[in-house]
């Protein structure tokens, strides 16, 4: 089982021009809590999937609206001259495979 096969929605977005966030959305709490008490949505899973330290990771859950919203730095500032995704809205995607344990 997969964040996708789980979750409702999930959707990447700028936060800024040196951060980038992921919200994972849920229908009920039911997969709310599927999701949080899986050791797979943690910061070290990020880190890894965005290679990024760790300690830059920042980790919310949400049970009030059965959403987890992580955040990480972008690799370069928003509109530099390598810029990729400038939205940063193609970052989400990775995280739809993250197997569920």
């Amino acid at each position: 089982m997969t964040v996708s096969d789980v979750a409702k929605y999930v959707r990447s977005k700028n936060a800024g021009p040196f951060w980038v966030t992921v919200d994972i959305f849920c229908e009920s709490e039911q997969e709310y809590e599927i999701l949080k008490n899986s050791k797979a949505i943690s910061k070290a899973k990020f880190a890894e999937i965005y290679q990024v330290g760790e300690d830059t990771i920042k980790l919310f859950f949400l049970p009030h609206i059965f959403a987890i919203k992580v955040s990480y730095p972008r690799a370069m500032p928003q509109g530099g001259p390598d810029e990729f995704d400038m939205h940063s809205g193609q970052q989400y995607i990775p995280v739809l495979d993250i197997e569920i344990i």
